[in-house]
Parts: structure tokens; sequence; C-alpha cells
């Protein structure tokens, strides 16, 4: 058995950095950490109580190696779902799927961001 405490990150790479940035924060509830836009950068590390989230804005292709496009779905556990939902939906968030509880017992609500990367906001 495993001693050793592990943390997650995820690094997302958008389109468009600053509509990312305002999804997150205004939809998702993330804060800025360090954010490196001032000084001409293109990163913002964000984030939300233990989850930490990289957004790093994504290169054209002709400009040195890029992300391969991959699927994936990215869950956020919350306390209250119900409560998630509501704020989500009052910042203006558009859900693909509203409060649903699941065959396996989970009640969830599901959204994309603004570059289709799917979230799935579940309770713990």
């Amino acid at each position: 058995m495993f001693s050793v405490t592990a943390s997650l990150r995820i690094e997302l790479f958008p389109a468009d950095l600053e509509v990312s940035v305002d999804f997150y924060i205004s939809v998702l509830g993330f804060e800025v950490g360090k954010d490196d836009r001032p000084g001409g950068g293109r990163y913002v590390w964000l984030r939300r109580d233990d989850v930490g989230l990289g957004l790093m804005e994504r290169r054209p292709a002709d400009s040195g190696p890029t992300v391969p496009p991959v699927a994936v779905e990215i869950v956020l556990e919350v306390d209250d779902v119900t409560a998630e939902r509501d704020r989500v939906v009052a910042a203006g968030g558009e859900l693909a799927d509203d409060l649903i509880t699941r065959p396996w017992g989970l009640t969830d609500f599901r959204l994309y961001d603004p570059d289709g990367n799917y979230w799935r906001i579940t309770h713990r």
C-alpha cells in the first residue's frame, strides 16, 4: 500500500484564453492563482479548493508542437450539487444535462467549457 499523498492538476489548451478564463471564474467559480498575461504571457493558473487548473493558450498548428485532441470528461466534486447547479446557471452557464441521479447513485449535471471539454459536476 502506498503512503505517498497525491494531488491532481489539469492543464487545458483553449483556443481563446480570455474566454476560457472568464468561463472558469464566472461560471465554475475558480480563482486566479497566477496570471502571466500582464507580462505578455499566455498562461493562467486557476484554483478552486484543492483543484488546480492551468490554461495555456493553444498555439497555431504551424508554430511548433501542438497538443493532440483528446476525448475527456473532467469531474468536479462539490458538497452541494444543487446549489452549484443553481450558481452555474445564474452565472450564464449552459447545461448539457441538468441535475439527474444516475443509476450508480450519484447526482450530477454536465456542461461544456468554451473549447468543448466535457465537465461533470457531482456531489462527493
